[in-house]
Parts: structure tokens; sequence; C-alpha cells
């Protein structure tokens, strides 16, 4: 596991990891009344800590003691297999497509993979498909979604940037909620309020969103709900 991005896992006490208590309080508060199960995280272009955001938000849930499941549903470039260090396939890819080479297809279990940290699973992306947004639309996404229910308390879908390509909007308004994920500095507010549109426009909801790479010092972080990240790493830049 790539110790730099876990830090909700690898520096517990630290300020950041506190933070994403926070958020997952937050949410836990927003969406009381609904009993929020599924979480997409999204963002509008790449570079703006999507995963980093997905992964740490759903290490805090699983410390909480919640079974946890966070599906990598970038199947273009998603990385969640380098993070959680599991096997890139079988993923969702191939559970949507049904190429897996297993007796019973439609069983999600198939790809997904338990980690090295208590109560978290990980779905990888698996095989790059030639048709990804055409998969999300199928039957199986909600045969997909309506077993994760049944066996975690939570899922996140880590999703893509949704400025690049449609995959989130379509997962959008398939899921509880939707949490986008800014940049400082870096997002453009006219791009947000298009993602926000267009996924109220297929009747999805926003969960919120997080400000991340604010240069705030370390003192600050403990009464701040913005997001900071000074990692060097792929999608931290």
């Amino acid at each position: 596991m790539e110790k730099e991005e876990l830090i909700t896992y690898n520096d517990p006490k630290s300020p950041i990891s506190e933070i994403f208590r926070t958020l997952r309080t937050n949410i836990q508060f927003m969406t009381s009344n609904n009993g929020l199960k599924t979480l997409l995280v999204t963002s509008s272009v790449p570079g703006e800590g999507k995963s980093w955001v997905s992964s740490n938000l759903i290490l805090a849930f699983a410390q909480e003691g919640k079974k946890v499941l966070i599906i990598d549903s970038d199947m273009r470039k998603g990385r969640l297999h380098t993070l959680f260090d599991i096997e890139r396939k079988p993923g969702l890819s191939n559970y949507l497509s049904g190429m897996i080479e297993v007796e019973d297809k439609d069983n999600v279990l198939n790809c997904i993979k338990q980690t090295k940290i208590e109560n978290l699973y990980v779905m990888p992306t698996g095989d790059v498909p030639p048709n990804p947004s055409e998969l999300l639309v199928s039957e199986k996404l909600d045969m997909l979604l309506k077993q994760v229910e049944n066996i975690f308390d939570i899922v996140i879908f880590d999703g893509t940037p949704s400025l690049i390509v449609t995959d989130s909007i379509i997962l959008a308004r398939k899921v509880d909620a939707t949490l986008i994920v800014t940049a400082h500095k870096k997002t453009k507010m006219g791009d947000v309020e298009k993602i926000k549109k267009a996924i109220e426009n297929v009747g999805g909801k926003i969960a919120g969103i997080v400000i991340n790479k604010i240069p705030i010092s370390a003192k600050k972080y403990e009464n701040s709900y913005y997001y900071g990240n000074k990692s060097n790493t792929e999608e931290n830049k």
C-alpha cells in the first residue's frame, strides 16, 4: 500500500485523518434520513485528488467498524489496485461484461478482494474495456448494486472526472449521493456548476463539495473543513 496517500490508515492521529473523520460524520449526518449506502466521488478533471479523498474516506468508515467496499469505477485509468496492493482483475469491467472465468458470473464476490485492512474490501477496475460507458447502463450494474448494498454497510465508487467522460454522470443517478472533489486554485467554479447541473439533470443528489490542496498550516487543520494534500503522487500533484 502507498503510505503517502493512505494517511488515514498510516497516521490515524494526524490532523488530516481527523478531517476525514469529520467528513465521514458530516456525510452520515446529511444523509441520516435516507440511510446512505452508496456514494460516488467524482471531480471535474484529473489531478484534483479524487482517489486520495475516496480512499481515505472509505478508510475512515472502516475504522468506525463498518464493513465497507470501494469500487474503482474508472475503467480507463483506475489505480485503486495500486493503492491497496491488490490484483487489478477480475474487477468491475469483468463483472459488468460477464468476461470472467467462473461458473457463477452474477456473483459480485468473484470480483471483490479483501485488503490487509480490517473491514475494507476493494473491487478494482478489471480489464480495460472498449465501452466503459455502455457497461454502466447495463442491467448488470443494477444487479451489482443490489448485491453490494446487502453485503456492505457503505459502498464508495471512485469515479471518473466528470468533464472528461460521462461515466460518473451515469453512475450519479444510480447511487444515493455524489461528492465532488475540487482543487484549490485549479478547479473552475463554472466547471463545478456544470457537473452539479449534469448530476441533478439525471436525478442524482449532491452530498457536498470537498476543496482539496489548500495550503494551510498544521494548526489550522484541526479547525478546518477543507482538505489539503501535499503528497506528490500521480493524482495529487
